[in-house]
């Protein structure tokens, strides 16, 4: 555990690589690992891009890290992609265009499979976050799968969230509506060379540029290089302003007692399950009353309930 910790804390890519797998395969190791390196986390700062299939997020964020590394940022990119219903691994899609450079110790990738989890979200991702933050990351990309309006719990795991749209969704009004409106603190429309850009801009200056949190509207393209390296300096600066670090503050706290009640919930259902598998002869008597119309199912449910509560 301490060559573990230790290659962590050095940002030794393979342990790290290592450390992750753990995490996300939920090996019982990576309890103690996140133990120990927790003290060391909470400087990262996290950035998630969400939005519809298309909308060119890994492209976009590809063209965007060496900005921030020209910033002087350590950058971490986590992927989460579909998963394969057949490998259980994850489908890494386009990854392959966002170009990084593996060997430059300063920059992270990993994609990880979204296994089901709510929203596109894999279910490790903030424990992977604080592996990455104890390494010395400190700033992390997070590219969400796209899912429509699933994607807006993105939003609940990173600090800021960006919201990514392009021409080509459809109709634009009803695009803008589909549940992102209310996540975002930065909403980019891409691909602003092609036909259809400046009014999908204009729509989303209507429908949400004047809302009381202010978010952030861009017009950029990935693929010319358009407006980059002013929604660069913009992310930039946004995270040094003092309200926005009061805000981070805010959403943390938040964010961790919804994680804490999410992992009490997991904790109580996993029980739940062994008790009720233990509790078979009860069951099949409550069944029987049912099947004979002696007990309703919401009396039966009652009843299995309160067995299984009281079981230690």
């Amino acid at each position: 555990m301490d060559d573990i910790v230790e290659g962590i804390l050095n940002k030794n890519k393979r342990i790290i690589a290592q450390s992750i797998s753990k995490i996300d395969d939920e090996d019982p190791l990576s309890h103690e690992i996140l133990k120990n390196i927790y003290p060391k986390t909470g400087k990262a700062i996290t950035i998630g891009f969400t939005g519809p299939a298309g909308a060119g997020k890994s492209t976009l964020i590809g063209k965007l890290i060496s900005y921030f590394k020209n910033y002087g940022f350590k950058i971490s990119i986590l992927a989460v992609d579909p998963t394969s219903a057949i490998s259980g691994g994850a489908i890494l899609g386009d990854r392959v265009r966002m170009p990084t450079t593996m060997d430059d110790e300063d920059i992270f990738m990993r994609s990880l499979g979204s296994r089901g989890a709510s929203g596109g979200i894999s279910k490790s991702l903030r424990n992977i976050i604080r592996i990455l933050d104890a390494a010395g990351y400190d700033l992390i990309l997070v590219e969400s799968v796209g899912a429509g309006q699933l994607e807006i719990e993105i939003s609940k795991v990173v600090n800021l969230t960006v919201v990514i749209f392009n021409p080509n969704t459809g109709d634009n009004v009803q695009a803008v509506k589909a549940g992102l409106t209310e996540i975002g603190d930065v909403y980019i429309v891409n691909k602003s060379d092609i036909e259809g850009s400046n009014t999908l801009y204009l729509t989303l200056l209507d429908l949400i540029g004047e809302l009381p949190r202010k978010p952030l509207i861009f017009k950029v393209s990935a693929h010319s290089g358009e407006g980059l390296e002013e929604l660069s300096k913009k992310l930039r600066d946004l995270i040094n302003t003092d309200d926005w670090i009061s805000k981070k503050k805010k959403k943390e706290r938040e964010d961790l007692k919804a994680e804490l009640k999410l992992m009490v919930l997991d904790e109580v259902r996993e029980k739940s399950v062994q008790v009720l598998n233990s509790k078979n002869m009860e069951i099949n008597k409550l069944v029987e009353s049912m099947l004979d119309k002696s007990k309703d199912p919401y009396t039966a449910a009652e009843e299995l309930s309160l067995l299984v509560f009281s079981s230690k």
